[in-house]
């Protein structure tokens, strides 16, 4: 689904927004909950089953998050640094495989005249931009701009259907006060929880 779709604008948008702001009068944990999954449906329009790596790129990622924010205080430098270093290169190897491997394997083909078997890949939607997000976001929590971790706000901070397509990659902290103001003001003029 794209933004200048006919289902995104008429069908898909109205929707959401409409259905946002009524859940978000009763809710603000439910409000956000229904963005995040309106946000994993509109991931899943483009590729069903590229949703489970997008969802399983995120949990990864947040479990590591969620460790680097615990052991902000308790652990030393060197073992956080690892674990940013584990997180770094989970992304970048998934990047990597999508975008290079066939790519790779017909240069090792062509160079070695060997016929290693090339994949029918299709390059998931938002990957470059999703991993960056998260890289960032590990980042983020490595140096300890992170000042509380909630699975639901860092779900919907990757997730956000309006910049998961369209960008552009920003910081934790740049959008967090956003997802946690529930003042009525910021329900009546914004879509972000």
């Amino acid at each position: 689904m794209l933004f200048n779709s006919f289902e995104f604008i008429f069908v898909f948008l109205p929707i959401v927004f409409i259905s946002y702001f009524f859940i978000n009068r009763f809710s603000h944990t439910l409000g956000k909950i229904f963005l995040l999954l309106a946000s994993l449906f509109f991931y899943r329009w483009w590729s069903p089953v590229y949703v489970y790596l997008f969802i399983g790129s995120m949990v990864v990622n947040g479990l590591i998050g969620y460790l680097l924010y615990k052991k902000t205080h308790t652990v030393t430098l060197k073992s956080r640094k690892t674990l940013l270093i584990i997180g770094v290169v989970f992304n970048v190897m998934i990047l990597g495989f999508f975008k290079y491997y066939n790519f790779f394997t017909s240069t090792i083909n062509s160079l070695f005249q060997i016929n290693l078997p090339l994949l029918d890949l299709i390059l998931p939607l938002a990957i470059s931009f999703y991993t960056f997000q998260q890289i960032a976001f590990l980042v983020d929590v490595y140096r300890g701009d992170l000042k509380s971790f909630d699975w639901l706000r860092y779900g919907l901070f990757i997730a956000f259907f309006p910049q998961l397509i369209a960008g552009p990659i920003v910081h934790h902290n740049e959008v967090m006060d956003q997802y946690n103001d529930t003042s009525k003001k910021n329900r009546r003029l914004t879509i972000l929880p």
